[in-house]
Formats: structure tokens, sequence, C-alpha cells
């Protein structure tokens, strides 16, 4: 079993190597910073044990920036509700508090392979419908049918939808119900990885390529030969690796960072954004030629606050899920919760969905969790004071003719800062104007 400990205390980093080497089975490779374990990390890491605490980039960021790719293990010697909490959210099994017996972490560490191994037995025969899309709304039908349907092809899938609508999961679905279903899906979030990092994670690099290639490492493209790579947020690539992934598509090769020799690949690509793709075009943001090679089939995905007849469905999987996974016994929505989940606007969709009901389970003090549990008041409130300014915003724009000099002047703000927010909340100008 392959485990890499992340530690910047020498002395405690040295004492788990240590111990956990005396078990014959534990191959170990330890780091001393996030940073360096993320660009080293080898894709058939097993398991990952990571302090919180550290200099630079901290625990909860660098177990974000793993994407679920690997089990992990929190580790801290100060430990909160919230971080606990924050570590839950990401999918963390277990969060162990310094100090702690050596014995402790071998238990979490079987533990994770047990359910490791449970998780792979049930995915195999697990589709996306029994995961989330229960009670299929009217406004997710034709989608899921035109996505079952491509299935049946190579061709190139872009997904079009709000953030947190599902679009990892769709492409799962097409994944499952494809010639490919038995070989690799591999995810990637475009946005997650440093622009510098990012050509090397997708095509692998060879050894010597850069200061600290020590080895040869495969990219996201081989790990998904005969299988398929789903690309999300394709609008957050720079346009030098746009051409790059455009020169993949036409001539199905890659080539590792560092080396000469071309790698042929049988991969189905899928890509996803919630960016308008037609305005960074516009504003020469993304190239059209890859644009046109992504968007053989478009799917659009509805926002959940069009589906309302998933709500609940969505809520009770959810809430089942969280119990058995941490042992919370009997939990239940009552119906004054019921009432406000339904109401709820979720501009965050289904990932807010999930979150606010893990969070209220593992807080709820009763049996019966409560419309006080899920908080959704306080969101409101934020949501709307956003949608305030928006409002605004467009407002003052329209009246003047969309130029950014006189509305920044109206709005008592710099040109700069209008322009960020213009940015932020994807508010179309006039260019002109600006």
């Amino acid at each position: 079993m392959k485990i890499v400990i992340v530690e910047d205390d020498i002395n405690m980093r040295k004492s788990l190597e240590f111990a956990l080497s005396e078990y014959q089975d534990f191959v170990i490779t330890c780091y001393k910073n996030a940073n360096d374990a993320l660009k080293k990390i080898e894709p058939d890491t097993d398991l990952v044990i990571t302090d919180i605490n550290m200099p630079g980039m901290d625990g909860i960021e660098f177990v974000k920036r793993l994407e679920n790719r690997f089990d992990i293990i929190v580790i801290t010697g100060n430990a909160t509700l919230n971080r606990a909490i924050d570590s839950i959210r990401l999918g963390v099994k277990d969060f162990l508090t310094k100090p702690f017996e050596i014995d402790t972490l071998v238990n979490a560490i079987n533990r994770n392979v047990k359910l490791r191994s449970k998780v792979s037995k049930k995915t195999k025969t697990k589709t996306v419908e029994n995961r989330y899309f229960l009670g299929t709304s009217k406004a997710l039908e034709t989608s899921l049918a035109l996505a079952k349907k491509a299935a049946k092809t190579d061709a190139t899938i872009l997904l079009l939808g709000e953030s947190g609508v599902g679009k990892e999961l769709f492409a799962n679905y097409v994944h499952d119900n494809s010639k490919r279903a038995g070989n690799a899906f591999v995810a990637i979030n475009m946005a997650a990885i440093p622009d510098n990092l990012l050509e090397s994670e997708l095509f692998g690099y060879e050894k010597g390529a850069f200061t600290d290639a020590t080895s040869a490492k495969q990219g996201y493209f081989e790990l998904a030969h005969k299988g398929t790579l789903f690309l999300d947020e394709i609008a957050e690539m720079s346009i030098a690796l746009q051409s790059k992934i455009l020169r993949v598509l036409q001539e199905r090769v890659i080539y590792r960072v560092g080396g000469v020799k071309p790698i042929p690949i049988d991969v189905r690509v899928i890509s996803a954004t919630n960016a308008n793709i037609t305005e960074n075009i516009r504003n020469g943001k993304f190239r059209e030629d890859l644009y046109f090679r992504l968007n053989t089939i478009p799917i659009k995905i509805a926002p959940l606050r069009e589906r309302k007849e998933e709500i609940l469905t969505i809520a009770q999987k959810v809430l089942l899920e969280v119990k058995e996974k941490y042992e919370l016994g009997e939990k239940h929505f009552s119906k004054e919760a019921e009432e406000s989940l339904l109401s709820y606007a979720w501009h965050g969709n289904i990932r807010e969905l999930i979150s606010v009901v893990e969070r209220a389970a593992i807080l709820s003090d009763d049996v019966s969790i409560s419309a006080n549990d899920l908080f959704l008041e306080s969101r409101s409130e934020k949501k709307n004071i956003k949608n305030m300014e928006i409002d605004l915003i467009k407002e003052v724009l329209q009246s003047v003719d969309h130029d950014i000099t006189e509305a920044s002047k109206i709005l008592v703000m710099s040109k700069k800062s209008l322009m960020d927010k213009i940015n932020k909340y994807n508010i179309g100008v006039n260019n002109e104007k600006i």
C-alpha cells in the first residue's frame, strides 16, 4: 500500500515514517509541504496523511487540490470544529488530533482500506440515476435522454450549466452508458490546478524535464486511455494550453513535457463550463476552433431551482448517506425543514444542497432536523445582497448606455472596481463604451 505523508514538522514526519515503515505492506513517501506533494504525488497512491496547519498551502487547501483522487487522513495539533467540518465536507474519512497513538493511525488506515474495497465493489454497479438523479424532473429528462444517446458514440460533449448543477455526474452518466464503461473515468478541474502545473498534469512529463522531475510520470490523457477524460471548467485554460488540447483532439497523440516521442491515445473527451463561452470567444479568451471541437454535442443542464421535484429526493438520499458515513443514528427532516428546502432558491445548486444537508445532519442535536438547523435564512440574506448589487449595476449601466466612466461616478467606485464586479457577475457591457 502506497502512503504519502505531508507534514512540516520534521520530528513528526520522521516519527510517522519510521513507525509506519515497520509494517511490511506500507510503502511510505514523505513531503515537508503541500506544494511539493502536489507536484510529485504518484497517481497510484492509495492514501494521503496530511497535517492541516502548514506554512504556505494549508492542509484544507491541499485536500481541495487533490480533488478526491485519494483516500485522506487529516492530522492536526490544533483541532477546531470548523476545521473538522471543512475536512468532512471535502470527503476526509478520519480526522486525528495530535498526539495520538500509532495504533490509532494504523486502525484509521485499515478502516480506509476496507471502506475503499466496499466502495469500489458498489460503484461498479452504481449509475448516476441512483446517486443523485433520483426523482428526475421534466427539466432534466431531455438532457438525460440526449446524454444517453450521445453516450453510444465517441463524439465530444460540452456540458453547460451553473456551478454545482451536476456536470460531473452527467459526465459519469455518459461514461457509464458508453462502450468505455469498463475503463477509466478521469476527471480534472482546470481551475483547481495552477497554470504552470496544468500542462504536465494533462500530458505527463519525462525524467529530467524540469528540476523536480526525478522520474517520468503519466498525465491524465494517458491515465484515461481507452476511457473518458472529463475536463471541467475549460474556460479557465490559457490560450497556449488551448492550442495544445486542440492538437491532441485533432491528431490523437500527446507529447509528455520534455519528451519528443508521440504517444497515441484513445480517449473520449467530455468538457464542461459555467462560463459564457461565446462571450469568451468574442473577447479573445477562448479559441473558436477548440470550441467547435469540444461542442459536437452541447448539453444544457438546468439549475436546481428549475427542478423542484428533485430537491427532497436528493436531500433524503444525502441524509441517508451522511447518517451511514458518520453513524449518526436516526435523523429525519421536519415538515418545516422540508418546506424550507423547497422554498430556497439554491443558487449553489446540488453542491450547495449537499453541503447544507451534511452540515445540518452533523450539527443537529435532535432526531428531527429543524428549519433552523439548515441556516437557509442567513444564506438567503447573503444571496439577496448579491442580487441587489447585480441589479443596481445593471440598472446604472443601462441608464448611461453602458458608459463605464459615467457608471463608476454614479456608483461612487473606481472604474477598475466596477470592471471587476462586471466580470465577477458576468454582466454584459458595450465594449465601445469601456
